[in-house]
């Protein structure tokens, strides 16, 4: 791998080309904060997909997109003298040990749950109202979901046990059936959310990222649907024309091939 110094050098020269660009480029001195806010997004969520596709050169590549942008945010702050990319690396620097006293300073820590108490603590000793604070309201709602589950249980609020948790998973299925067969709407709606809220707690407890595992599944079923498409084709056949029974024969194929 490469050395620190040229790791150095490496970022250095990503710096020079973003002046550059940004000094010669119709396209680069256009673009300001808001602008690139979705491109930001958009480029979080592929590398989000090469981590789960485990595809480490795709990764490589996403993760420089993701660089980039940092970069141009922070060449953007500076053009106006509110911040640059030193600014940048420094608060983070210093936000990192003044939240890692069991490192930095002479906190004594015995385990993770007891590192991300501490963080939450600090957090709070920060000045923020709630540990809930944190939480960007425009994340998608499982994420937000698994977020605030992992936020509150930072600080004790949560169950002791996978059981109890099941339990409750249990609990709000009954409930929401109950309200199936009143047929109550906005009761069906609300305790449908409660299910989908429970879950994704019960996933935290049996070590599974919710959002992960419902993408792997759709991955899965794209796969799974496209090679159905492809086979129906092959026999001259539209999926509209064939019996739920044809299609089987080929969805229980597709299971050799992607699962």
């Amino acid at each position: 791998m490469n050395s620190r110094e040229q790791q150095l050098k490496a970022f250095g020269r990503l710096l020079d080309i973003m002046d550059e660009l940004r000094l010669k480029c119709p396209w680069d001195k256009k673009q300001t904060f808001q602008s690139l806010r979705h491109l930001t997004i958009e480029e979080t969520y592929e590398l989000g997909d090469a981590i789960l596709n485990n595809d480490l050169q795709e990764i490589k590549k996403e993760l420089g997109d993701v660089l980039l942008h940092i970069v141009f945010y922070a060449k953007i702050g500076s053009e106006t003298d509110t911040f640059d990319i030193a600014d940048v690396a420094n608060s983070i620097s210093e936000k990192l040990i003044y939240r890692h006293p069991h490192i930095y300073g002479d906190v004594i820590v015995k385990d993770e749950k007891e590192v991300k108490q501490n963080w939450e603590q600090l957090k709070l000793n920060e000045g923020k109202k709630s540990v809930l604070e944190g939480v960007p309201k425009s994340l998608p709602a499982m994420v937000k979901a698994n977020r605030i589950q992992d936020k509150v249980a930072g600080v004790g609020f949560d169950w002791e046990k996978p059981e109890q948790v099941w339990e409750k998973v249990q609990e709000e299925l009954t409930e929401l059936n109950a309200e199936i067969k009143k047929g109550n709407t906005a009761n069906i709606e609300a305790e449908f959310g409660d299910v989908l809220f429970s879950m994704i707690n019960y996933a935290r407890f049996i070590n599974v990222n919710p959002e992960n595992a419902l993408e792997r599944t759709n991955k899965k079923f794209i796969n799974r649907f496209q090679y159905l498409e492809i086979a129906a084709k092959k026999i001259n056949k539209s999926l509209h024309d064939m019996s739920l029974e044809e299609m089987d024969v080929y969805w229980n194929e597709a299971k050799q091939f992607y699962n």
